[in-house]
């Protein structure tokens, strides 16, 4: 299905603007899908955009944004300001499986990264800017400028997305995972994977109970969350290999009794993507688990669980509490954009009113109160994340504040 549309949509907090097409090209935004600053853009979090083409009005479309605001299989004809109005700065960001045919902007960003796309050429960076599988990218440079450069991502698998048919049909279409990959998915012709038809998910609703959706997992549903907070006493348990579970517009996942938000069995192929995942006043060991207790020899190689734009606040809008944000218990698991942030301002935060021992982001600390990131096992990461293993570890830093 083609469309085209005249639109300016400027984006806030919890909000995406998807296509419906099999390419990005199916839908063509003539206008702007934009983030502007308030300021800085420093605090511009929670919003996307996805699977759509813009034509920008004067040349140039502008997303101004920090964490957990991805671009995905967007198609830019012309050029893509990373930066405010003002060049104050942002503390962004990741773009995957995107095209832009003209020059990348990144003047203020402290740092981004940007895998398995196509630019016409990059310029600016401030802390690390990192490209890996993206044609046109700056050359490896890094200190001077800052810009660490590989030629290929050795592992990648791209976010599961809604579509419709000319029939009007809708289907959750699966990407297939590639090894040692460059550039977009969708340039040469349609992206490998399989469609799942609508009927094949539990379409979730705000007020739906855990135990409800449980039911309709255990009978080999996938899980499809609408917008919404979703107000957990139990977690959702997710057994089945293979299972989908797809947020959109920014679900809110909140544990009520001190559990988890979601489990995920030691199995083949899962899918976690487009949630939010915000702690709740119970302490919580974990937000999502991925796997059992401990350390397990089982390999998934073949078919990894993988984890897309899945986000979590520990606090921030209320006073929650968290151990650890993502604990991942399983091998080969690949995270595609995760970000585990404890806050440091806004509702409900202070160094001993949400307290989080362990969680992490790659890009940047997590204000976590012990560590960043605590790891085990044989896993893979295709972006930045948090994890954190409860077997022996290697700790890689820790947050000064």
């Amino acid at each position: 299905m083609v469309a085209a549309h005249a639109v300016d949509a400027q984006l806030g907090y919890y909000t995406s603007v998807a296509g419906l097409g099999a390419s990005p090209d199916d839908v063509t935004i003539d206008g702007a899908v934009r983030v502007e600053g308030r300021g800085d853009a420093l605090t511009n979090f929670w919003r996307s955009a996805e699977n759509l083409s813009i034509t920008p009005s004067g040349g140039t479309n502008r997303w101004a944004v920090s964490q957990a605001s991805p671009l995905r299989r967007v198609h830019v004809r012309g050029d893509l300001e990373l930066h405010t109005a003002d060049y104050d700065y942002a503390s962004g960001g990741y773009i995957a499986d995107t095209k832009v045919d003209g020059t990348v902007d990144a003047t203020t960003q402290q740092q981004y990264y940007t895998r398995d796309s196509t630019i016409g050429a990059w310029t600016g960076s401030v802390w690390n800017e990192v490209f890996s599988g993206v044609d046109g990218a700056h050359p490896q440079s890094f200190p001077h400028p800052q810009m660490t450069t590989l030629a290929t991502t050795p592992v990648s698998r791209e976010k599961p997305f809604l579509t419709i048919d000319d029939s009007g049909d809708y289907s959750v279409f699966v990407p297939s995972g590639r090894s040692s990959s460059s550039g977009t998915t969708w340039s040469g012709g349609r992206t490998a994977g399989i469609s799942v038809p609508l009927d094949k998910f539990c379409i979730a609703k705000p007020g739906d109970s855990a135990a409800v959706i449980n039911t309709q997992l255990a009978a080999d549903k996938n899980l499809l969350l609408t917008p919404g907070v979703y107000r957990l006493s139990r977690p959702l348990n997710v057994a089945r290999a293979n299972t989908v579970v797809l947020g959109l517009g920014f679900p809110t996942l909140v544990p009520r009794a001190g559990t988890a938000a979601l489990r995920v069995g030691d199995v083949d192929g899962v899918r976690e993507a487009g949630l939010l995942v915000d702690a709740g006043s119970a302490n919580s060991a974990d937000l999502i688990r991925i796997g059992a207790g401990g350390k397990t020899s089982v390999r998934h190689t073949a078919n990894p669980t993988s984890v897309h734009d899945v986000f979590f606040r520990i606090g921030g809008t209320t006073a929650g509490r968290s151990a650890n944000s993502l604990l991942v218990n399983s091998n080969d698991v690949l995270l595609d954009h995760v970000w585990a942030w404890r806050a440091d301002h806004g509702a409900g935060a202070g160094w001993t009113t949400n307290p989080a021992a362990t969680g992490s982001r790659r890009s940047a600390s997590s204000s976590s109160t012990t560590r960043s990131t605590r790891w085990c096992g044989t896993a893979r990461t295709a972006s930045p994340s948090s994890t954190r293993a409860r077997c022996p570890t290697t700790r890689l830093h820790r947050p000064a504040g």
